[in-house]
């Protein structure tokens, strides 16, 4: 059970992970919780408010609230963020507070990637990846299961390897069908991930890293920075040792509990949006409709509490989300809307 103490509340909601931490006014990272999006954002989001109300105790407060990841505006109205940043400026920020000097990060997520280029704790330059899965932790999760081992062993195999062998790694497809032939030839399974490795980095610095900068000292973010394989890799293509910082696979929600602390903290009083660890118990819910008012036929979601709207985007005018709480538009029927009444 946590003390008696104020925190900020930082979460990054993505496809693959929500990952919630909590900042005490120390600067200290008081918890960390990772759990499985599934598909499931608005539910996953009310189970960790659960999960902190278990632990943060009836005297402790939250008293400031930051999101970020794709999903950072769903979360952002269930939680009642101050603050709502990109994975970007998360990422940067996070690292800027535990090593001042970092120059570059290589983030690698469940399902993209990305590397920020800083110069002088400013975001000098960036590059994402969402298409290509070929780098990505969902991939090594692939497989992992399809070789019948551990993600969490798949690095420390790799470490083991006496002879990497060469892996296409520029496609899923085809790097998991260059893997199938080698294991046929019959390669040992630590070259065979070894190798894998090798080709993720590979396909990482020539998509995501091209023409960029990169010098150190480097940061290794994301889930496959659990990876010592990818990081032995990496300090390999890149001539240079590879930081893994303690809080590695929760940076973006680290950082977005640093910028709740800004936001805060420049107010002449402590208050904050949150909405309170209640919420975990509210009914949410969510449906879309097209409206037909023009060409456009924008696709606008709708989040309801308890059957009331509690926010809608998606509308390129604001025709919709900003009759939120008016009366505008507001108790109408699904099908009333579809018509663009």
């Amino acid at each position: 059970m946590l003390g008696n103490d104020n925190y900020y509340l930082g979460a990054d909601v993505g496809s693959v992970s929500t990952n919630l931490v909590l900042l005490s006014e120390k600067n200290e990272v008081a918890l960390t919780l990772y759990l499985r999006t599934q598909g499931r954002p608005m539910q996953t989001i009310q189970e960790g408010i659960k999960v902190l109300r278990s632990k943060i105790g009836k005297s402790a407060k939250i008293i400031g609230v930051g999101t970020t990841g794709s999903a950072r505006q769903l979360a952002a109205t269930l939680l009642g963020a101050d603050v709502i940043k990109n994975e970007i400026t998360a990422h940067a920020v996070a690292a800027s507070r535990v090593n001042p000097s970092v120059q570059t990060i290589l983030e690698i997520g469940g399902q993209d990637s990305k590397i920020i280029i800083l110069r002088d704790g400013v975001v000098s330059d960036f590059a994402m990846n969402t298409v290509c899965a070929a780098g990505t932790g969902s991939f090594l999760d692939q497989q992992a299961a399809r070789l019948g081992i551990p993600i969490e062993e798949f690095g420390h195999l790799a470490l083991e390897a006496a002879s990497p062998v060469k892996i296409a790694g520029r496609c899923s497809v085809f790097a998991e069908s260059d893997m199938i032939h080698k294991q046929q030839l019959g390669h040992a399974l630590p070259d065979i991930l070894a190798g894998l490795c090798q080709a993720m980095v590979r396909n990482y610095l020539n998509n995501v890293g091209k023409n960029k900068d990169i010098r150190g000292p480097i940061f290794f973010q994301g889930g496959v920075a659990a990876n010592p394989g990818i990081r032995k890799a990496f300090e390999e293509e890149l001539g240079q040792p590879i930081i893994v910082p303690e809080h590695f696979g929760v940076m973006g929600a680290l950082g977005a509990a640093y910028l709740a602390q800004e936001k805060v903290g420049r107010q002449s009083e402590l208050r904050t949006r949150f909405r309170g660890l209640q919420l975990g118990d509210i009914q949410f819910n969510a449906r879309s409709f097209e409206c037909s008012g023009c060409a456009n036929r924008c696709e606008v979601v709708e989040i309801l509490q308890e059957g009331s709207i509690l926010a809608r985007w998606g509308d390129r005018c604001g025709k919709w989300a900003n009759a939120v709480g008016k009366g505008t538009y507001k108790g109408k029927s699904q099908e009333g809307e579809q018509q663009g009444a």
